[in-house]
């Protein structure tokens, strides 16, 4: 499992802070469809952001969890709605630190 230093966590914020969410999870929450895309957009652009809809925090955790379990990625952050995930590519576009 891929873990992240502090300054890297931070590096990977301050590039996440200008993209826009390019999966939404809405009311089906996470379905294998979402996956599918999910892991698609990563090999794509490696650092992603993705807006679940609802309120219930724990359910937002908990689909956090299984993405990067299921899509051997990890967690940047989770603030409000929006998940931002990362997982480096065969060729890395991002030099972290």
């Amino acid at each position: 499992m891929l873990t992240l230093t502090p300054a890297q966590r931070r590096f990977l914020r301050a590039q996440a802070h200008a993209l826009s969410p390019v999966v939404m999870i809405g009311d089906s929450g996470l379905t294998e469809s979402v996956l599918k895309e999910t892991d698609n957009s990563l090999k794509s652009h490696e650092l992603i952001k993705i807006k679940v809809a609802g309120d219930d925090r724990t359910l937002r955790e908990t689909i956090l969890s299984e993405i990067c379990t299921k899509l051997n990625a990890v967690t940047v952050q989770h603030i409000g709605k929006t998940l931002i995930i990362y997982r480096p590519a065969a060729k890395p576009k991002l030099k972290l630190p």
